[in-house]
């Protein structure tokens, strides 16, 4: 075997098992072995290229879940090594405020420092250079009375995910996000594609929903696979890969019809799942054509920001609902940010845990009363306009 590369046999075995264990310094998966000296990236490298010359069909099904579970337990630990490592130094430590987060990603030079300075109260350093901007600039934006923070960060190169520019750090900051703004400049649209491909690489699905899936870990009894839709994989598949991320047994529920990616992603830590949006900034200068899921502003010239900002809003889904006191009558001075899906228990909760805990129902007006007064449990969903006293 040569230093440094991967031995493997010469054909895929049709049933594949996944095993890992230490022979002669050496990583034994599946039969390929991996040396067990490189580092992390080497390793799934070496994985990576396996993968690219192993042929897709159903007999090999088992060894591609396994090989890239394997890539995903090796990125959840990379990510666990640096978050160990980080001590949360060099200004990317953002305590979030407000009633959400928002966080601006792109490429050096973009305007996203003219357009947070321009929407909030920050005062981000601004110059026609590249990474003027070098730590994380918080911002706080008042809309419909509510505080969203936007978050100015670095701007985001090819190679990012792999540590290039300061991309890390960017992209961890990203993770904590309740939304993405992806913009750039009519000069570099193509730019786009490449921004979603560096978070598809750290671990982060843009517009996409959670895959359906229930891991319920025991004690013992082995491993079950459930499903009432047909995959285009069998069991020891799902098996294998619920073995590389050390589960041994348990039930595992397929709530829907799924590929190995996003069966693989339903078992890693590192996965998040974040709505985004995505700006053309400097369109005064752009003259082409425009396309309708691109939104189209300019930073200096505030044209299309009150815009923006409510396409902020309502991809943040947040809610406005008014707290009633107990012998008032019903009106729309007290309000608070609440978001789509949450119960008049979170609103009882985000007031405060011992007023959660000494209350059971409440009484509603306007917006979901199906009559002025009408008495309600604590898990009615909140609409926006609900008018609230809590009992």
């Amino acid at each position: 075997m040569r230093p440094g590369r991967i031995e493997r046999p010469p054909t895929v075995p049709k049933t594949v098992t996944l095993s890992v264990e230490l022979r002669a310094l050496n990583v034994v998966i599946s039969g390929i072995i991996i040396p067990y000296m490189l580092t992390i990236a080497q390793q799934i490298e070496e994985i990576e290229e396996v993968l690219k010359k192993t042929p897709h069909h159903k007999a090999t099904n088992g060894f591609i879940g396994a090989m890239r579970a394997k890539i995903a337990r090796l990125k959840d630990k990379e990510v666990e090594t640096a978050s160990k490592g980080s001590g949360g130094g060099g200004g990317y430590a953002v305590k979030k405020q407000g009633d959400a987060t928002v966080v601006l990603i792109g490429p050096p030079s973009a305007g996203k420092s003219t357009l947070i300075n321009k929407v909030t109260n920050a005062e981000s350093k601004v110059a026609a250079y590249a990474f003027t901007t070098v730590s994380v600039i918080p911002g706080m934006m008042k809309y419909k009375e509510a505080y969203i923070q936007i978050l100015d960060v670095p701007g985001l190169i090819e190679g990012a995910s792999i540590g290039k520019g300061k991309g890390k750090q960017v992209l961890s900051v990203a993770r904590g996000a309740d939304l993405l703004i992806l913009m750039t400049d009519p000069k570099r649209l193509n730019f786009l594609d490449k921004l979603i491909d560096e978070l598809e690489k750290a671990g982060i699905r843009i517009n996409k929903e959670k895959p359906k899936v229930r891991i319920e870990k025991k004690i013992a009894g082995g491993l079950t696979v459930r499903s009432n839709f047909k995959q285009d994989f069998d069991d020891l598949t799902v098996t294998n890969i619920a073995n590389e991320f050390g589960i041994k047994n348990g039930e595992i529920t397929l709530k829907q019809k799924l590929t190995i990616n996003q069966l693989v992603d339903s078992f890693s830590q590192r996965i998040t799942y974040k709505p985004a949006i995505f700006v053309v900034n400097k369109s005064d200068t752009f003259k082409g054509h425009r396309y309708e899921d691109l939104i189209y502003i300019s930073a200096d010239t505030e044209d299309g920001l009150p815009e923006l900002k409510e396409i902020i809003w309502k991809n943040l889904k947040l809610i406005t609902v008014y707290l009633v006191e107990r012998d008032a009558k019903p009106n729309i001075d007290n309000s608070i940010i609440m978001k789509e899906g949450e119960t008049l228990l979170d609103v009882a909760n985000k007031i405060g845990n011992d007023f959660s805990q000494s209350t059971t129902l409440a009484k509603i007006w306007g917006n979901g009363a199906k009559f002025e007064g009408q008495e309600v449990a604590l898990t009615t969903k909140v609409i926006d306009g609900m008018q609230i006293r809590f009992i």
